[in-house]
């Protein structure tokens, strides 16, 4: 195939947008869909690439592997080990092992079933993961291994003829089906091939169907379809179900192109383009751990160097590494002299190592260690914390078998459950540990409104009608259900943009309190936890590379604390409950006049940005005593 100036300015037009979006999604919030233009571009190539050579009757399937792997590894081997080298300087622990699993994990080309496990694509937490963008090299990768195999298979059913009616049938299944899991099964489609196949496929059939060399239609062709993914970048955001059907736009617009095949297009065609339509594949790789790198440390106007850096390093990726002309083997008994396959070896073995010892946590002093240590959660956590319904009646109890307490909420409750519990045992008493994972107040919502409504009216039944219950203990991320999440705009306070639903949500949370203080002897509120500017694994990193002491860390300022809780805490102040209802207050323990503090006594109050660690619950628990005497 000759080349394709078109494609080329096309990558970069897809690399564009991904890393614009990725320093700031308000500048595109469609961005993102610069993956899916890639992928219907290696759609295209890939099925040039076979079907050409399954036509010449010249195709080999481990020639076609080993090319692949010539191409793709070696940039992004060498970006993994760059990577556990700066991550042993820079790194915690817990954060090493984690680079360590997801670099391994790259190279392998499965790391889109890991993301799919964990934390969402667009959450905060993203932006902890060094390597979180290469789920979409994985879904190339198990792309590349199957697509062949239906090739030939459809090749010996028919020829070309069977081909080219295989894949049409293909890619309107595997559309519906995309458009179907996009919404039952957001985290999954995003992130696995089998909703993502259709793109890929869509670029197959631009060359399985040329358009008939037409100046005019090849002209409105090429200008529509760089409309189309224009509008995409500008118009779709992280709110639609990806890849669902809307994911035809940018699809379309790259497909339109493709058969339009205009090599004299300025839109594509130009200097800048051409460039970095080269560097495009290195560009995207080394893009996202300098996002990452930004992020962490908190660096203003991050996107003027990074940016550039970007396009730096992609140039000297794809100069000095890309530009490589490997050794291409075809007979089994070879493939072990293949280097790419060296270089990806050596990148698992590293990582399954620092995986195997924890983040060789052996490099950091005592301090840091203990520190490091602290940063903990509740080991009942995945046991006895739901996220989808469960019955109130399977609530666990934790330790003494006299069960008097209860502990009721959100997220936010878990630890405190662990903590109390652990106080009450050495007297055999106990608790019942009722949380929901982001569960608001819905104790007055209609009946049937949602799992988390249900749930919730069953659980503040099943505490009133437990005669053995004398305590509870209430807690929420209030201000979380009320404005949304803190981080995303931090230092800015998150202002309650929906006030009737806040007012809904209030009204809950009272009636929930009036009710479990009329049957029980003792209700106490939790009053806002602080949230932290960054997970406090990440500000012990920034001290350990500063080689400040952990001995006290600041999380936040206590303006910021009183700014994002003002509803909540003049809500509390204003309501009138009855008399044994009783508050505790976080900032007293957590907070002085001026600072709200992450990790006090070497002993981190928190496990992320906003959960108590079992160090900082035990600290919340220590306030009960003082809320009864008052």
């Amino acid at each position: 195939m000759n080349f394709r100036y078109d494609i080329n300015g096309l990558r970069a037009i897809a690399v564009i947008a991904v890393v614009l979006f990725h320093f700031n999604p308000q500048w595109l919030p469609g961005g993102f869909a610069g993956v899916d233009v890639f992928f219907v571009i290696s759609g295209f190539l890939m099925t040039s690439i076979v079907v050409r050579a399954i036509d010449d009757n010249r195709f080999g399937l481990l020639k076609f592997y080993l090319a692949r792997a010539n191409r793709i590894v070696p940039a992004l081997a060498v970006l993994c080990l760059v990577l556990l080298v700066v991550g042993w300087l820079i790194l915690l622990p817990e954060e090493y092992t984690a680079l360590g699993k997801h670099a391994w994990g790259s190279v392998t080309f499965i790391s889109n079933f890991m993301y799919w496990q964990e934390a969402g694509y667009f959450d905060a937490a993203s932006h902890q993961k060094w390597l979180l963008h290469t789920w979409s090299l994985a879904v190339e990768w198990q792309f590349y291994l199957l697509y062949p195999l239906v090739l030939l298979a459809l090749g010996k059913l028919g020829g070309l003829n069977a081909i080219r009616r295989g894949i049409v049938l293909l890619t309107v299944g595997l559309f519906v089906y995309s458009a179907l899991t996009s919404v039952i099964w957001p985290s999954a489609s995003y992130y696995l091939l089998a909703a993502r196949a259709w793109e890929l496929l869509f670029g197959g059939l631009a060359f399985l169907y040329p358009l008939p060399q037409n100046q005019k239609y090849s002209r409105l062709f090429n200008l529509v379809g760089i409309g189309l993914i224009v509008v995409a970048y500008a118009l779709v955001d992280e709110t639609v179900s990806w890849p669902g059907y809307i994911a035809l736009i940018p699809v379309a617009g790259t497909y339109l192109v493709l058969i339009a095949a205009r090599q004299d297009s300025r839109l594509t065609n130009n200097a800048v383009f051409q460039a970095l339509g080269r560097w495009s594949y290195s560009i995207y790789l080394w893009h996202w751990p300098v996002v990452v790198l930004g992020y962490r440390y908190d660096i203003a106007y991050w996107w003027i160097p990074g940016m550039a850096l970007c396009v730096l390093l992609g140039f000297v990726s794809y100069r000095y590494i890309e530009n490589i002309k490997w050794q291409r083997y075809q007979q089994l008994s070879e493939v072990w002299r293949a280097k790419p396959l060296w270089l990806g070896a050596l990148v698992v073995v590293m990582g399954l190592t620092i995986v195997s010892y924890q983040g060789l946590s052996g490099r950091f002093s005592a301090p840091m260690q203990q520190a490091l240590n602290s940063v903990a959660a509740s080991p009942k956590r995945d046991l006895c914390h739901i996220d989808e319904y469960q019955n109130p009646a399977k609530a666990c109890e934790y330790f003494g078998k006299d069960i008097r307490w209860a502990v009721f909420g959100d997220s936010h409750t878990v630890e405190l459950a662990y903590a109390l519990g652990r106080q009450l045992e050495p007297g055999d008493k106990g608790l019942k540990h009722f949380s929901f994972s982001g569960c608001s107040p819905s104790l007055l919502q209609p009946a049937g409104s949602s799992r988390c409504t249900r749930w919730y009216k069953e659980a503040v039944k099943a505490i009133v009608d437990d005669n053995r219950i004398q305590h509870v203990l209430i807690n929420h991320r209030y201000s979380w259900a009320l404005a949304g999440d803190h981080a995303p705009t931090y230092p800015k306070v998150p202002a309650i943009e929906n006030k009737p639903r806040a007012q809904r949500i209030l009204r809950s949370l009272d009636a929930t309190i009036n009710t479990l203080a009329k049957a029980k002897q003792t209700v106490f509120v939790m009053l806002p936890v602080p949230e932290i500017k960054k997970p406090v694994s990440g500000l012990l990193a920034r001290a350990h590379i500063s080689g400040a002491s952990p001995q006290r860390i600041i999380g936040t300022t206590r303006d910021y604390y009183e700014q994002r809780n003002a509803f909540i805490l003049a809500h509390f102040n204003q309501a009138q409950y009855p008399d044994n209802v009783k508050f505790l207050r976080p900032a007293q323990a957590w907070c002085d006049e001026d600072s709200c503090y992450a990790v006090k006594e070497q002993e981190a109050l928190y496990f992320d940005d906003n959960h108590p660690s079992l160090a900082g619950a035990a600290q919340l628990i220590e306030l009960i005593p003082a809320a009864l005497r008052q």
